[in-house]
């Protein structure tokens, strides 16, 4: 069994407009993710699948194909090698699960 607690961890700021947090186990790789107004995710993609859930603030996710708008509570996965891209219209949090995986951003 491992604890942890989000006030104590590590932030991660490589990347302007994003503040992130880390946990890492053997399966799989927590992250917690604050994300300035205005700030956009390029498409991107990767192998493993990655779970998003918008927990305050207002996203909007998609591929190139298909954009949705998520209020808190709601979530969006994207199976794995499948592109996606984000918009922050407000100030928002995000936690995402995925595989584990140590990506550098």
């Amino acid at each position: 069994m491992k604890t942890f607690d989000m006030e104590t961890v590590e932030k991660f700021t490589g990347r302007p407009g994003f503040i992130g947090k880390f946990i890492h186990s053997e399966g799989f790789t927590f992250a917690q993710w604050e994300i300035k107004k205005g700030t956009e995710l390029v498409f991107h993609d990767h192998p493993h699948e990655q779970t998003t859930l918008l927990l305050a603030g207002k996203m909007e996710l998609g591929t190139a194909d298909k954009k949705v708008t998520l209020t808190p509570g709601q979530g969006i996965v994207f199976a794995g090698g499948e592109a996606h891209g984000a918009l922050a219209p407000a100030d928002s949090l995000v936690m995402i699960l995925c595989r584990a995986v140590r990506v550098a951003f």
